[in-house]
């Protein structure tokens, strides 16, 4: 069941627009789905944008076939102003009469918490908005804005019919050894406390990208998949599904992220409860949003900002960050036993050579070769970063999550 939804072709759904919250940001894409098309790469981009840094002063920016048409820095308040502020891009002259955009037909958000119940996209109904709604606390810096985004579309535009995918669903097919937590199981089933997982259509994205680049089925195919960026993830796809992932019971869980801390001794919170007197809501921002590259840097959880500057606490941020990754490359190298790439996507692992370089020089004794020439001059697009006699190769590829978006929302219709 779940390899026929993972391959299926769309129905007819021309013009879908794709609407994807960060923890702080919103990016937007209208793209052009075709039913001849099978998978998610192969759908037409008409234009991206982006909105960063929502609640602050932050840039705004669209694009076509990555040529900027548009930027400006704006103070967006909240997601309900930044998805008005899409809409508003969308019909102003300066963009729709230079580009001759079509209206979009169907809206895709993008929802991060989805628990067990979803396994692919659906339209957003009012049960389904109680689950969303349901699981706010579990991904407090996302679920929430999908659902204001909806409300701003329903306001703006309330003909266009609305679908929602979520990160989780293509996590579904972890075996339980790897989903359950060696917790009681009685409170952890009443509880719901399990893993899983994040970045779904990232990672779903990288793996389909990479069969197609290569010619061959994603259920040929098993790899160590790595979005990174402000918030990370690395998942282990064996013959095309999901067997593990970092990120867990919520997104805080796994790799080192921008202001998250990603896996810690989870003791910790209990001593900074009882021995230094914190709140749980002060512990839970400590480790949400004080954490991380920002929390070890002391200055940015910005890589590209990180990597330019000289002192100790910026490059350390770095290496640490490069330091878990690589540990759960390993570690996912050894659950699929036969794994044929590592794949980098995401922001920090399309356009930051030295945390590739550092993660790829660990696997050397598994026969990876990296080309450090071509990593080090890669930072956009898709690129074979190891060499052509490599045991175990090395890809970065653009995750178009955008695209993985409107194709999965596409096939509810």
């Amino acid at each position: 069941m779940q390899a026929a939804f993972i391959f299926a072709r769309v129905k007819t759904v021309p013009i879908v627009l794709a609407l994807n919250p960060g923890s702080n940001s919103l990016k937007f894409d209208l793209v052009e789905v075709d039913e001849r098309h099978r998978y998610a790469c192969e759908s037409k981009s008409l234009l991206s944008g982006s909105i960063e840094d929502i609640g602050r002063l932050g840039k705004v920016q669209v694009a076509r076939r990555g040529q900027t048409i548009h930027s400006e820095e704006k103070r967006i308040a909240d997601y309900k102003e930044a998805t008005e502020f899409a809409l508003k891009l969308l019909k102003d002259p300066e963009v729709n009469e230079r580009e001759r955009l079509p209206r979009a037909e169907l809206a895709a958000i993008r929802v991060v918490h989805g628990g067990d119940r979803f396994r692919e996209a659906v339209r957003l109904d009012n049960d389904v908005r109680r689950e969303i709604e349901g699981r706010k606390k579990l991904a407090p810096l996302h679920n929430a804005n999908s659902l204001r985004i909806a409300d701003a579309l329903a306001e703006q535009s309330p003909k266009t019919s609305i679908a929602v995918a979520f990160d989780t669903a293509f996590h579904h097919t972890i075996p339980e050894t790897a989903w359950r937590y060696p917790l009681n199981r009685e409170i952890a089933d009443r509880y719901g406390i399990r893993r899983y997982g994040f970045h779904g259509l990232s990672h779903r994205y990288m793996l389909e990208r990479y069969s197609f680049l290569s010619g061959r089925s994603p259920q040929d195919i098993s790899a160590v998949t790595l979005h990174l960026e402000s918030g990370s993830s690395a998942a282990a796809i064996k013959n095309g599904r999901s067997v593990d992932t970092s990120m867990g019971f919520t997104p805080l869980e796994g790799l080192m992220m921008g202001t998250r801390c990603g896996s810690i001794d989870p003791a910790i919170v209990l001593f900074l409860v009882e021995e230094a007197g914190m709140t749980i809501d002060e512990v839970t921002k400590l480790l949400e949003k004080q954490s991380g590259l920002l929390g070890i840097s002391g200055v940015s959880l910005d890589t590209r900002i990180l990597r330019k500057r000289d002192d100790a606490q910026s490059k350390q941020a770095i290496e640490m960050f490069a330091y878990r990754v690589r540990q759960f490359v390993g570690a996912y190298l050894a659950v699929l036993e036969r794994a044929e790439v590592v794949i980098f996507g995401g922001g920090i692992g399309e356009n930051t050579p030295e945390v590739r370089n550092y993660v790829c020089r660990g696997f050397e004794g598994w026969g990876l070769e990296l080309d450090a020439a071509i990593s080090e001059a890669t930072v956009e697009g898709d690129k074979q970063i190891s060499t052509g006699l490599s045991k175990l190769g090395a890809w970065v590829i653009h995750s178009e999550e955008g695209l993985q978006l409107a194709h999965e929302c596409a096939q509810v219709l």
